[in-house]
C-alpha cells in the first residue's frame, strides 16, 4: 500500500509542476518555468524509486519530502515567499527535521537490528544530528557551487545566509535527534 501511495502522491506533484512549467514557459516567465522543471525532477525521485526498485518507503518521510518541495519550490520560489525573509530559515529548519527523520529510518534499517539493546541513546542522538547537519552542509555546497559556476544567486546573503541556513538545519535536526535519543533510552529501559 505504501508503494502505491508514494507513486500516487509523487505523480500528483510531478503533474502539477509539469502543468506549471508549460504555463510559465508559454507565458515567457522563464525563472518560474525553470523552477517548475526542477520540481518535476525532484518530485520524480520517489516516483522513479518506487517504480523501478524494491525499496520499502517510509510513507511519512516521502509525504514530508513532497510537502517540503511544495514549500520550497512552489510557495518559496514560484509564489515568492522567500522574499518574506523568514521563509528560507523556516524551510531549513523543516529540512533539518526531515533529514533527521531520514537518518533515524536509515539507522533503524541498518544498525538497530544488529545492535539490539547494546546501542547507546547518545549514539542515536549523535548519528541523527550528524545526518541532518551533513545534509545541510551538502546543500550549502550545492548553493555555493551553483553561484560560482553558473552565476546564480542562491546565497543571496553570502556568509550570513550560509551560516543562518546551517544553524537552522542544525536546530531542526537537534530537535528530532533529542527526541530520538530520549525514545531510544525509554525503549531500552522497557526492555530491561
Amino acid at each position: 500500500m505504501n508503494r502505491k501511495l508514494v507513486i500516487i502522491f509523487s505523480l500528483i506533484y510531478v503533474i502539477f509542476m509539469a502543468a506549471l512549467a508549460v504555463y510559465y514557459f508559454s507565458n515567457d516567465v522563464t525563472f518560474k518555468g525553470t523552477v517548475a522543471i526542477g520540481g518535476i525532477v525532484c518530485g520524480a525521485v520517489p516516483l522513479l524509486l518506487a517504480l523501478f526498485t524494491k525499496l520499502q518507503f517510509n510513507l511519512p518521510i516521502v509525504i514530508s519530502y513532497l510537502i517540503f518541495l511544495v514549500g520550497s519550490q512552489y510557495l518559496g520560489s514560484i509564489l515568492g515567499w522567500y522574499g518574506l525573509g523568514w521563509w528560507d530559515t523556516f524551510m531549513h529548519v523543516v529540512s533539518g527535521a526531515i533529514l533527521a527523520f531520514s537518518g533515524i529510518a536509515l539507522y533503524e534499517r541498518l544498525v538497530h537490528r544488529n545492535a539490539g539493546d547494546k546501542i547507546s541513546p547518545w549514539f542515536v542522538f549523535l548519528f541523527t544530528l550528524s545526518f541532518a547537519a551533513l545534509g545541510g552542509v551538502l546543500w550549502e555546497i550545492y548553493e555555493f557551487s551553483s553561484d560560482q559556476f553558473f552565476d546564480m544567486t542562491l546565497q543571496g546573503g553570502g556568509n550570513k545566509d550560509t551560516m543562518t541556513d546551517l544553524i537552522a538545519d542544525t536546530i531542526g535536526g537537534l530537535v528530532i535527534a533529542m527526541w530520538a535519543g530520549i525514545r531510544t533510552r525509554i525503549k531500552l529501559k522497557k526492555e530491561l
